[in-house]
């Protein structure tokens, strides 16, 4: 086997020492502001799956993301308490995608590649973000990743063209039944 299949096969086990781990970087992790810059990456072998390569142009960032449902406010006139509309509000959009749309903000000249779950407790999410510079010469005499140097990918993740948002749009269906999904997304 190699290397990445022994991390792989780490992260899907759960062991003793993965729980230690785990308890160790969510203590760290909950006191880091909301989007850090990383060096290297947490799950290199999920990174290397999606496309992330160790040189120039490619910077991966990690991503907090609150779990539960929107904070909405309640409504100041009187509504009988079925319509107030502030219990069980939820985004169309999944908290993976949400983590990629404020990683790109962050980073406003680098573009979203791809993302994967890190960790999860009981009030945040954590996901790697892979963002790639299409100014790098590095990336644009790469024939394998060249193509997000074009203008049409300009913005793609604030457009749902990553795995993602393809996801949250309905996009991984295919046949009988999916028929309406294509090719919009209504906000």
């Amino acid at each position: 086997m190699s290397s990445y299949k022994y991390v792989s096969k780490f992260w899907k086990e759960r062991t003793t020492e993965f729980k230690k781990l785990r308890i160790s970087r969510l203590v760290k992790w909950r006191r880091e502001p909301s989007i850090v810059r990383l060096d290297h990456s947490t799950r290199i072998d999920r990174a290397r799956a999606l496309g992330y390569r160790r040189k120039k142009g490619f910077i991966l960032a990690r991503v907090r993301v609150p779990r539960g449902g929107r904070r909405k406010s309640r409504p100041v006139q009187g509504r009988r308490s079925k319509r107030m509309g502030v219990n069980r509000i939820t985004p169309k959009k999944s908290r993976q995608w949400i983590a990629e749309e404020r990683c790109a903000r962050k980073f406003p000249n680098l573009e979203v590649l791809n993302s994967y779950p890190v960790l999860s407790d009981g009030l945040h999410r954590w996901f790697e973000v892979i963002l790639v510079d299409p100014e790098a010469p590095e990336i644009q005499s790469d024939p394998k990743i060249n193509w997000i140097c074009n203008k049409g990918h300009k913005g793609r993740v604030f457009r749902g063209k990553t795995s993602a948002g393809q996801r949250s749009r309905g996009l991984h269906k295919k046949g009988k039944g999916s028929e309406h999904t294509r090719p919009s997304y209504d906000r």
